[in-house]
């Protein structure tokens, strides 16, 4: 995770959760991957996760080392992470943005479906589920997420810029 000034930059596994005036959480070319965004409008306070695959089971070591490759592991902790800054279940509101299918156009793998799938299971957990959500399709996308607004932007080259 790079904080540069007000922005940070969320790798693929990372997260990161802040509540500070002006703060930019940010990840870039989801793909297959899942951007899942946890806000919290009345404490000002956003979480973002770039989820690679489902399931930690293919691979306890990277799990352990990096849980937020996984839904299985990530989601728990980004949920975890950002109740520390105070904030309840019912303050929560839940984007999900990914899952597209880039690099299998013969739908062998579906990686970019089971993440999706995966996400949403592992939110139901809590009772929690997308309210927004740009998923699928065959394009890439930045994610950006403004934190004290709450305002959660997509650009995806050749397809322009949206709010999710």
């Amino acid at each position: 995770m790079l904080n540069n000034m007000n922005l940070i930059v969320i790798g693929i596994g990372e997260m990161g959760v802040d509540n500070a005036p002006g703060s930019t959480l940010k990840t870039f070319a989801l793909g297959s991957c899942v951007g899942v965004v946890i806000l919290a409008p009345r404490l000002q306070t956003a979480g973002l996760l770039h989820i690679a695959l489902p399931d930690s089971s293919i691979n306890q070591k990277l799990a352990l080392e990096r849980p937020g490759y996984f839904a299985d592991t990530g989601i728990p902790i980004l949920i975890s992470k950002i109740a520390a800054y105070g904030c309840q279940r019912d303050d929560l509101v839940v984007k999900i943005a990914g899952g597209a299918n880039i690099m299998d156009p013969e739908n062998r793998f579906n990686i970019g479906v089971k993440n999706v799938l995966a996400v949403k299971k592992h939110l139901w957990r809590y009772r929690l589920g997308p309210v927004s959500e740009s998923i699928g399709d065959r394009i890439s996308r930045t994610l950006t997420v403004f934190v004290e607004t709450g305002k959660v932007i997509i650009f995806s080259p050749g397809n322009g810029e949206w709010e999710l």
